[in-house]
């Protein structure tokens, strides 16, 4: 196997990824590691402890990448309303959305790996067989993004991986706090 070639395992009818998709999947399979990584020989209550002045968890970070990947992957598939509007949200809605950084009551931290890992799998497997990255979608409403503008599945790919990188990143700092475990550096 070459550096532009990438074969994912584990999943069936999926042909080997060559060139840029490629080098998507194995940029986003890095971010993936180390933010997995940082998790490591940790109980539940270890992962759902804050160590900073965030709201931040590693169980939470872990369950937040989850969901923004799967997200952008609707996205990518069925456009803004995989999203929704967040111009329309309510307090509840909001108080919601604040739930996906923190673990809740039930949760663990092996079932949210777990969940991460389907979901790694799913956009995994639409790099490998989208028809065409140039495709693009109108962005939902929300205050975040410009009215109007239109993201690439590429784009789309390309932020996966930005979120992803910036959350390992927290992780570590999150990991380190808790006890002096780091995952890079």
């Amino acid at each position: 196997m070459t550096v532009n070639e990438l074969s994912t395992p584990g999943l069936t009818d999926t042909p080997a990824v060559t060139g840029e998709r490629a080098d998507l999947l194995a940029a986003l399979s890095k971010n993936r590691h180390f933010l997995r990584f940082t998790t490591r020989d940790l109980t539940d209550e270890q992962a759902a402890q804050r160590t900073t002045a965030s709201e931040l968890c590693l169980g939470g970070l872990i369950k937040h990448v989850t969901l923004v990947e799967r997200s952008w992957a609707d996205f990518i598939l069925n456009g803004p309303s995989a999203m929704g509007d967040a111009t329309t949200m309510a307090e509840a809605d909001w108080a919601v959305w604040a739930d996906q950084f923190r673990m809740l009551p039930g949760e663990t931290l092996a079932g949210l790996l777990a969940g991460y890992a389907e979901v790694a799998r799913r956009t995994d497997e639409l790099v490998a067989t989208l028809p065409d990255l140039d495709a693009t979608q109108p962005l939902p409403k929300a205050p975040w993004f410009e009215a109007g503008a239109r993201w690439s599945a590429r784009r789309v790919l390309m932020q996966i991986v930005s979120e992803t990188a910036q959350h390992a990143g927290h992780a570590d700092i999150i990991r380190e706090s808790l006890d002096g475990a780091r995952s890079m550096g």
